[in-house]
């Protein structure tokens, strides 16, 4: 289990998604000012919210909190990426309740599963024309 490199991760999403016509924002400000790490956007449409847990300490409660960020700020969708295998308990089960996909997966997936999502999200209105 390696630590996630944080700045070098964002770096790459921002530009990725740049690079598909989206918009990053690293450090995203909620309206009710709390921060999600990274907020991807579609023009003032919220995509996807990606949060770093890089502790192991308080897992399970950091997942909730990201949760419930994501789901007040309006987001369909949060992945936590992380090193960890541990599970986060009942807090899927309540994502799920609300409404929020969530997705927990490794720093070395990140970048392939968000081009497979953001390439989805470009085709989506073409193939609904």
């Amino acid at each position: 289990m390696s630590p996630i490199k944080v700045k070098t991760l964002t770096r790459q999403i921002t530009a990725l998604a740049d690079e598909l016509g989206f918009k990053a924002v690293p450090e995203y400000r909620t309206p009710d000012g709390t921060r999600i790490d990274v907020a991807i956007l579609d023009g003032e449409k919220r995509l996807l919210a990606i949060e770093l847990e890089a502790s192991f300490k308080w897992f399970p409660q950091r997942v909730l909190y990201d949760v419930v960020k994501a789901h007040r700020a309006g987001f369909p969708e949060l992945w936590i990426i992380t090193p960890f295998q541990g599970s986060p308990g009942w807090v899927l089960k309540y994502a799920d309740e609300i409404g929020l996909s969530v997705k927990l997966m490794d720093e070395k997936e990140t970048l392939g599963e968000l081009g497979r999502f953001l390439g989805r999200s470009v085709l989506l209105p073409r193939d609904q024309v």
